[in-house]
């Protein structure tokens, strides 16, 4: 049992050393690892050296710091190929894009960004809506990602509101005020807007996928040009982006609690 508590703790603290690293923090030196994880020097530079070994971390010698490693994106690939979600919701992607005559989106929160890995082309939306699949967005500016973030735990989205929001267009809410109010928003009515915040003449509507767990963990979208995608137009799909989002939840093995 003491061998058995020793590897836990092991295995925690190399988690702790992956966990300092972000979009906007790549490099880090032992020092920065160990000021994060509030592990001793001594003990923070064997993690790094574990981790270095299995091929998580790797090393920039000209500057003394680390980066994640590649064997991490391949652990994550394998991890995306292996998920029920996309095997499952594929016919529900498919038929919310027939349905709406526009382009459909699934996408899987990574902890920090939104991961694109499943779409729908469903009409003549043209370049201006064109999205690769497996493409990384930030959570606060498109729909997929308010519709995950709103239904993530305080501590996620105080780490994700905490740095500079990006912006990429004249409506991209910068804020961490105005973001939070909106995630209120997305929480009381079960979808999320993105009026041009991501991509100029482009506007979505999204709604969560719960995994068996009841947690959100990705999100559905149906996406086109500003000149068929107004506000109004978005909110009369907005019932059918969440019924689908539903269904997906429930292939998933998520069971709705009833109602009292």
């Amino acid at each position: 049992m003491a061998v058995e508590t020793k590897s836990i703790k092991t295995m925690g603290k190399l988690v702790s050393v992956l966990d300092c690293f972000s979009t906007s923090e790549r490099a880090l030196t032992v020092g920065d690892i160990a000021a994060r994880t509030g592990l001793p020097r001594s003990t923070a530079h064997r993690s790094i050296n574990a981790l270095k070994e299995v091929g998580f971390l790797d090393q920039d010698r000209r500057r003394d710091s680390y980066r994640l490693g590649l064997k991490l994106f391949q652990l994550g690939t394998t991890v995306l190929h292996s998920m029920d979600i996309q095997s499952e919701a594929r016919p529900f992607v498919e038929a919310l894009s027939t349905l709406t005559g526009e382009n459909v989106h699934l996408c899987v929160f990574d902890g920090e960004r939104m991961v694109f890995v499943e779409s729908a082309d469903g009409g003549a939306t043209g370049s201006q809506n064109a999205t690769i699949t497996m493409e990384l967005t930030h959570c606060h500016n498109t729909s997929v990602g308010k519709a995950t973030l709103a239904f993530q735990p305080e501590s996620v989205i105080d780490r994700l509101t905490s740095n500079d929001l990006a912006v990429y267009t004249e409506h991209s809410i910068s804020d961490p005020v105005v973001l939070r109010e909106e995630l209120a928003k997305i929480r009381s009515q079960g979808f999320a807007f993105d009026l041009q915040e991501h991509q100029l003449n482009v506007c979505c509507v999204a709604a969560p996928i719960r995994n068996a767990s009841g947690n959100v963990f990705a999100a559905v979208s149906v996406s086109g040009p500003l000149a068929r995608m107004s506000e109004e137009n978005l909110r009369s799909y907005a019932p059918f982006v969440v019924s689908h989002a539903d269904a997906i939840s429930r292939r998933l093995g998520y069971v709705p609690k009833s109602a009292d």
